[in-house]
């Protein structure tokens, strides 16, 4: 039985589209449909039901009860490999999704050791806030994503990656008050903070709606190498990594705040659709724990 066509029925499955699925594979939609009739020629059962229209594909019931099958022969598959110690000729694709924060600390030294450990892997990048980034695990367009986790969803493995503490910021320009200070009291300068779509500046933009006195001014921003810019140039006051920002306050480039409420930390995972199987993710995955894990204790 021929393998590729086995692994094409599982991600046409999981996808519930033929043109996904030649995107996953890397071929043509017509390629994807002409393994998945040799296959349904082979078993000598229809897997899909094929309807006209933009919709996604369905499976036969005799394509659901041959698909937890075709996965565990997948499974099975990948497995062997791992455990013949084949890291070193694993190849492919490997989409890897990242939150920026990560991309500021940890992350170089992370694709120094993958490369160093799978070297025929080709890596492509993409930063983005979480929500994007749960959206394209969901979607299966990332293979695995650094977010701030968990991601909940039965089909997604969470790995604890590493904690972040924020603190409040801003340049010495802006001359606050060298005491602890309120919240309202911050109103008097923009807050520059991670876009609307996050759960930092929900939880920000929450607290400080509830104080009493004028309207807050939010400078939201998806990207943090912006909001680092800014609070460096004295535009307003922000809450960023203290990892990330060590160096500027032991310079005096910023100063920290003392104010009487702190966003909660950011908790990173590393996470991963289990369907499915993709070794290359796992590996990649478990790689990523142990490098958070070393910059932690650095």
């Amino acid at each position: 039985m021929n393998f590729k066509r086995l692994e094409t029925f599982v991600w046409v499955a999981t996808l519930g589209s033929f043109r996904k699925a030649a995107e996953r594979q890397c071929t043509t939609q017509p390629a994807i449909s002409s393994r998945i009739a040799a296959l349904e020629e082979e078993l000598g059962a229809k897997l899909f039901v094929r309807e006209v229209g933009p919709g996604p594909v369905a499976l036969t019931a005799k394509g659901k009860e041959l698909l937890p099958y075709a996965e565990k022969i997948i499974f099975m598959s990948e497995e062997l490999r791992k455990r013949a110690n084949l890291s070193l000729s694993l190849g492919g694709l490997l989409r890897l999704g990242v939150s920026e924060t990560i991309v500021h600390t940890w992350l170089p030294d992370f694709l120094r050791r993958l490369h160093s450990e799978m070297p025929n892997l080709d890596v492509e990048l993409t930063v983005d806030v979480t929500s994007n980034l749960r959206t394209g695990l969901l979607e299966r367009a990332l293979d695995l994503a650094f977010l701030m986790g968990p991601v909940s969803d039965p089909a997604i493995v969470d790995l604890e990656l590493c904690t972040f503490g924020l603190v409040w910021v801003a340049s010495p320009a802006l001359d606050l008050p060298q005491r602890r200070v309120s919240l309202a009291e911050l109103t008097r300068w923009p807050i520059i903070t991670y876009a609307r779509s996050t759960k930092p500046y929900a939880e920000i933009s929450q607290q400080f709606r509830a104080q009493d006195g004028p309207p807050v001014r939010f400078f939201s921003s998806s990207s943090l190498a912006a909001c680092h810019r800014l609070t460096l140039d004295g535009v307003g006051v922000s809450t960023l990594p203290q990892v990330m920002i060590a160096a500027e306050l032991a310079d005096g480039r910023l100063k920290r705040v003392e104010a009487d409420w702190t966003p909660s930390a950011l908790a990173f995972t590393a996470s991963y659709p289990t369907v499915p199987c993709n070794p290359l993710a796992e590996l990649a995955a478990q790689l990523a724990v142990a490098v958070a894990g070393e910059a932690a204790t650095a």
